[in-house]
């Protein structure tokens, strides 16, 4: 049995909040309505709402201690919306951007501030389409199965479909592949010790590679043996392709031919199930939908507990109170849905079979090390958001904001 004193004695492993120590907590909408898979709906939801009279304006709208209709707030950084009182909005939605819905999940979001209890403004300011990742912790849920760290080069929410919600950590601290969320002087050291150039997408592969779950936040270890980061960081260029979905210059998700799902039956108008049928290996949509091949290892593949694919189809299945702006959605089911589903199965199928490959990192680069080298402690700079802009933001009724 070991005692306290060996407990005690046992060095922490390294967590992914040293080697990338800038991190942000997941969006709080405080309103569902401002969230939707398809964005004809958002707008719809808009129109309905900004219509509405006053008082039916207010319960449409849900207000919360942190947004009524009658809260003043500064623009979203790069987002062209009003920053009038919400209450007197007479105009047209603001068109919807695409955003990751907890994990694997694309969907659209209105980007209005008056409209988000906690949009994260600093997230909003690195937002970048050619160069920024964000890697997203999942929830920590003991024992449960899937990654403990994803990534994505649109704006997360940062949902967890179970346990304590994860932290954002964008890859650069700046616009434009700015100033690397790293910890200073990690990527010089890691030069040394494997002798070549060590980038900072290299370390994010590495970390997607190998990262562990832990009720302190994902471990990362880092191997002493150069081959091993070779192999890993290959793996986590390949975890970064599927994750990013064609962003970047990366190329779409596919499955080799045969292998390739497609529908095989016409999913109807508003599908209520969805099933496996291990047997032919298909998806069943509402009993007479049919989406085949479909791996097995893609239907089990879960994220804290939960099977995405049935988190995925529950968020465009469910039916929202009536007279609620949730309500407010596609009457049939959308032919783009079926497109997502099919690259969302691919997506799947291709992660399952690398995490089927695991990194073994047994021989590691202990803190102490990284301690004399003075890459740790991470100074406390290095955990805040960047404070130099490039542009102006709109704040309240008009204003430039103050930064």
């Amino acid at each position: 049995m070991r005692g306290v004193s060996d407990v005690a004695d046992t060095p922490q492993p390294l967590l992914l909040d040293e080697l990338m120590p800038w991190s942000v907590a997941p969006l709080r909408l405080g309103r569902g309505w401002v969230l939707g898979p398809d964005p004809a709906s958002l707008r719809a939801r808009w129109e309905a709402v900004v219509r509405a009279g006053a008082p039916d304006r207010d319960l449409l709208f849900g207000p919360t201690r942190h947004r009524t209709p009658r809260s003043s707030v500064a623009a979203l950084p790069g987002q062209r919306t009003a920053t009038t009182r919400f209450a007197a909005e007479s105009g047209r939605c603001p068109d919807p951007v695409r955003v990751l819905h907890g994990p694997f999940d694309e969907q659209w979001l209105i980007p209005d501030h008056r409209l988000i209890d906690a949009a994260r403004p600093e997230l909003w300011r690195v937002l970048d389409p050619t160069h920024q990742i964000f890697a997203v912790e999942q929830g920590y849920v003991p024992g449960a199965p899937g990654p403990a760290l994803l990534a994505t080069a649109l704006l997360p929410d940062g949902r967890s479909p179970a346990g304590r919600p994860g932290r954002i950590r964008p890859l650069y601290r700046r616009p434009d592949g700015l100033e690397p969320n790293l910890a200073p002087g990690l990527t010089g050291f890691l030069a040394g010790r494997y002798g070549h150039e060590v980038g900072p997408q290299d370390v994010l592969a590495w970390a997607l590679a190998v990262a562990r779950p832990s009720a302190r936040g994902a471990v990362v270890p880092l191997p002493q043996d150069p081959s091993v980061w070779a192999a890993g960081v290959a793996q986590g260029h390949r975890l970064r392709e599927l994750q990013l979905r064609g962003a970047h210059g990366a190329g779409r998700p596919r499955l080799p031919g045969g292998r390739r799902p497609y529908v095989r039956a016409a999913v109807p108008d508003r599908p209520a199930s969805l099933a496996y049928d291990s047997a032919e290996e298909a998806l069943l949509l509402g009993g007479t939908g049919r989406i085949s091949p479909v791996p097995e290892a893609a239907w089990e593949f879960e994220v804290g507990g939960v099977r995405i694919l049935e988190r995925w189809f529950e968020e465009r299945a469910a039916t929202a109170p009536a007279g609620t702006l949730e309500a407010i959605g596609p009457g049939v089911w959308p032919k783009e849905w079926s497109s997502e589903l099919l690259e969302l199965v691919t997506v799947l199928a291709l992660c399952a079979e690398l995490a089927g490959e695991p990194v073994r990192c047994e021989d590691v680069i202990t803190r102490d090390e990284l301690t004399s080298a003075g890459v740790l402690p991470v100074p406390a700079t290095a955990r805040r958001p960047a404070s130099v802009l490039d542009h102006h933001e709109e704040g309240p009724g008009g204003q430039f904001a103050l930064l």
